[in-house]
């Protein structure tokens, strides 16, 4: 028999220990907890210095040359007009400080934030003769329009002191209204440049990236929600649809194609630049409007990338047409993919690639625009770093995902690295070669909009606590609201320029609606695909080696090809 008095000793005993584990735990996780708040005060001070050196220097020109202290047009410049062919008045677009507008929010200082919707509200045109690149001009200027307009709506946050009446998304939907002559083509793809007074200008180019048409959905989807006008998601939509047509048998896409002949121009392709943010975008498309259709168009290009680009944990890139391999290279941009696999829950792939680009980082100190795979090198003519965020992005996504410490010491890297080879006086400057890191005079915009925005959110993810945000392929967030999950009541189609009704939607269920991974076997009987399922090149699962072989839609793992030829778990881990 147990006695009384052995209990009530067993009981303290008991007690003791979860006194003493959950003060060794608090213990454990203090360092952390001290090390996220002193990188967090680290990224604020990289921001301001970023940020007050462009407000001292350069404002309200677009970006900061912070070597010379001086400014440049830069979002002209994307269109490779020379700043003596721009109008004599011409101040610029205040580019960077648009673009910092979301960032100001999720620090915490409402006070620079309503100074500058202030003066973006009573100073900002785009009635001005400048030649612009659409896809630019649509993730950071429409973009951080739309996102900051949406905060300004967001009753909770209490941003502005004064009345808000809309300054915002007047200034976007003029915009907007911009943007419309450039998909005025045969085919609906919009063209790459477009002047923001007089439209398509004679002899434009008719070539453009699977990127630059496809990845506008976002902001110009938001922009017709939040104005009621359906135009904007339209002609989006219907360049987005018009690209998937495109498609190879092997649903892959190329990188350039002819607006005016919806011909192909370069048939090799990766998740790389030109078309990167196609991917991102088709997701967080689903996430954003919770139409099925982009989900199921998403989730048939991951498979036939992960299927031709993937190999191990890299990624090359290959032709459309037979899915071979072209380039055996990554590329900065390509550091976004881990985080893009966060959402979909293939967090393994996305920790083993990342791992590889924080190799690289780590070799080099920054990660070079172009490092050739097959010959373990730099490539020649591409060794600059121009400050971009993709892998302080999957970073942050990856540590949101695990809550694995070890992202928060990548974290702490990253920014070491950035003011120990990139801050000067007078900001932070790109690096032209990293071989030698010699610097080179321009500071992005997407610096202050993306990287330190990411790396701040990796050390304090409070924005995003208690609100579902979708972040663009800027940087800018966009809220989830349930309200956009309706259809609007009428769609505006190109084709005839008529109005009609839309067909009631019914609302259907998917692996990424629910999140699952592995899939899912409902009471009902419906059978919910894995969203990090790849099926085997081979019906009859039958294989010559591994990359014949998928990803197991039970367990998420990599299948592999036995000695018998036959795709299988065979692999014990």
């Amino acid at each position: 028999m147990f006695h009384p008095r052995h209990y009530t000793t067993c009981l303290l005993l008991l007690l003791f220990l979860l006194v003493l584990s959950d003060f060794s735990m608090s213990q454990s996780q203090s360092p952390w907890a001290a090390k996220k708040k002193r990188m967090k005060e680290k990224v604020r001070n990289m921001f301001y210095h970023a940020y007050d050196n462009y407000m001292t220097y350069a404002f309200p020109h677009d970006e900061l040359k912070p070597i010379s202290k001086t400014f440049t047009n830069s979002l002209s410049e994307l269109g490779n007009l020379k700043l003596e062919h721009l109008p004599q008045d011409y101040n610029g677009s205040a580019l960077t400080l648009i673009e910092s507008l979301s960032s100001l929010v999720i620090m915490g200082n409402n006070t620079e934030f309503e100074r500058a919707v202030l003066w973006l509200s009573e100073n900002l045109t785009f009635d001005v003769d400048a030649r612009i690149n659409l896809f630019e001009c649509n993730i950071r200027v429409l973009g951080g329009l739309v996102s900051a307009h949406l905060l300004l709506s967001d009753s909770s946050k209490k941003l502005l002191q004064g009345a808000y009446n809309n300054q915002l998304l007047v200034l976007a939907e003029d915009l907007g209204k911009r943007f419309l002559p450039a998909f005025n083509t045969p085919t609906g793809l919009p063209y790459a440049w477009i002047n923001l007074k007089y439209g398509v200008m004679e002899n434009e180019t008719t070539e453009t990236s699977t990127s630059g048409c496809g990845s506008l959905i976002l902001e110009m989807g938001a922009l017709s929600k939040m104005t009621g006008d359906p135009i904007y998601e339209s002609v989006a939509l219907r360049a987005l649809r018009k690209l998937w047509s495109m498609q190879s048998s092997l649903k892959l896409f190329g990188t350039t194609l002819d607006v005016a002949t919806g011909q192909w121009i370069e048939y090799s392709s990766g998740i790389g630049a030109g078309v990167d943010s196609f991917y991102e975008y088709l997701l967080k498309a689903h996430i954003l409007f919770g139409k099925e259709d982009f989900w199921k168009m998403f989730h048939s290009a991951y498979v036939a990338a992960q299927k031709y680009f993937r190999h191990g944990a890299w990624y090359h890139e290959a032709d459309m047409r037979t899915g071979r391999a072209t380039y055996w290279q990554l590329t900065s941009l390509q550091a976004f993919w881990p985080g893009l696999q966060v959402l979909i829950g293939d967090v393994m792939a996305a920790n083993s690639s990342h791992r590889e680009f924080f190799h690289v980082w780590k070799r080099y100190g920054v990660l070079p625009e172009r490092y050739l795979l097959d010959h373990q090198m730099i490539h020649p003519t591409e060794k600059y770093y121009p400050l971009r965020p993709e892998l302080a992005e999957s970073t942050f996504y990856l540590y949101q995902a695990t809550k694995d410490p070890w992202y928060i010491e990548v974290g702490e890297s990253i920014v070491n690295s950035l003011n120990l080879y990139t801050k000067v006086e007078g900001g932070f400057a790109s690096i032209k070669d990293v071989t030698t890191m010699q610097l080179e005079d321009h500071q992005h915009s997407f610096f202050l909009a993306e990287t330190c925005k990411y790396l701040y959110l990796l050390f304090d993810d409070s924005f995003v606590h208690d609100n579902n945000y979708v972040f663009t392929t800027e940087g800018h967030p966009l809220p989830v609201l349930r309200n956009w999950h309706e259809e609007l009541p009428e769609a505006y189609v190109p084709t005839n320029w008529t109005f009609v009704k839309r067909q009631p939607r019914v609302s259907r269920i998917s692996a990424m609606s629910l999140q699952v991974c592995p899939a899912l076997n409902l009471k009902s009987g419906q059978h919910i695909e894995s969203a990090c399922h790849i099926p085997d090149a081979r019906s009859d699962f039958r294989c010559l080696t591994d990359e014949d072989c998928g990803v197991d839609a039970t367990t998420c793992r990599r299948r592999s090809c036995s000695m018998a030829g036959f795709c299988g778990l065979w692999l014990f881990r």
